[in-house]
């Protein structure tokens, strides 16, 4: 048999987005030409409303996902495949929703996180322990439904106060684009930013842009690391879908031994003998 190809390992600088995307399976093509043209290598979504034992995939991306089990909600992470990386449960969340998993970035594990808070939903500090505590580098985003004019929203809100106080007590920045990250339904009511990334230890700064992209009333938002991650490469996969008769029969040919020279009873039982 052929030694399976060698997958080659390399690294890139990494990006990645985040988007609400209020059900993801209705906008799933969309999506998919979103992380191709923009080259996204991790996708970090909120408001998936996806089932439980529905199948929700994308070409090239591994799905990790934590599907609500009543209505709305939800959360997952697209990777691009061959991003070496794996899967982290995050335990104890009473309110917060989230997905993460863990990457090497600066040859360093970092913990990257999508996560999302309705409105509905109180602010628990134990859910932002359970997710930003850990001791690794973590890097979180989404929409938290916390406005605060440190981030670039409008005005402050409750909520917004409660994670800017927690942020300051154990040492958490929180980041949030220059431009507005909502497209309202309601064209009264006034675009905001919502969407928002919480860093931990991270070593390397984080550049944000919202795209005026995708067809929910969030627009997406690059992240832009500048920090090399590592990457697999996978092996050339042979063309299936033509069968070469003539080489195989060549193959088989080179590989077989001859037919055996039988030229009487005896012989043939020797040979079936050998062959049991």
């Amino acid at each position: 048999m052929a030694a399976r190809p060698r997958r080659t390992k390399w690294n890139k600088a990494l990006r990645l987005a985040c988007w609400n995307a209020d059900g993801v399976r209705g906008r799933k093509q969309e999506l998919d030409h979103f992380i191709v043209q923009h080259g996204i290598d991790i996708c970090l979504l909120a408001e998936t409303h996806l089932r439980s034992g529905k199948v929700f995939r994308l070409a090239n991306y591994v799905c990790h996902r934590n599907d609500r089990l009543t209505e709305g909600g939800g959360t997952a992470i697209l990777v691009r495949r061959g991003v070496v990386h794996h899967a982290v449960h995050v335990q104890g969340l009473q309110h917060l929703e989230a997905t993460a998993i863990q990457v090497m970035l600066a040859t360093k594990p970092v913990k990257i996180q999508a996560a999302y808070l309705s409105p509905t939903r109180p602010f628990i500090a134990s859910d932002f322990y359970a997710c930003l505590g850990g001791g690794l580098p973590v890097l979180m985003a989404g929409e938290l439904n916390a406005k605060h004019v440190e981030w670039n929203s409008s005005l402050i809100t409750k909520i917004g106060r409660l994670l800017h106080d927690y942020a300051d007590r154990n040492s958490c920045l929180i980041h949030g684009p220059n431009t507005p990250t909502t497209v309202p339904y309601n064209p009264s009511a006034t675009p905001d930013v919502l969407d928002i990334i919480i860093t931990r230890d991270l070593v390397f700064p984080v550049h944000l842009t919202t795209c005026s992209a995708l067809s929910s009333d969030h627009l997406p938002v690059l992240i832009d690391t500048q920090c090399r991650s590592s990457f697999l490469s996978p092996p050339d996969r042979p063309d299936l879908r033509k069968t070469d008769w003539p080489k195989f029969q060549a193959c088989l040919e080179a590989e077989l031994p001859p037919n055996p020279d039988l030229p009487n009873d005896r012989a043939i039982d020797a040979c079936v003998k050998e062959l049991t």
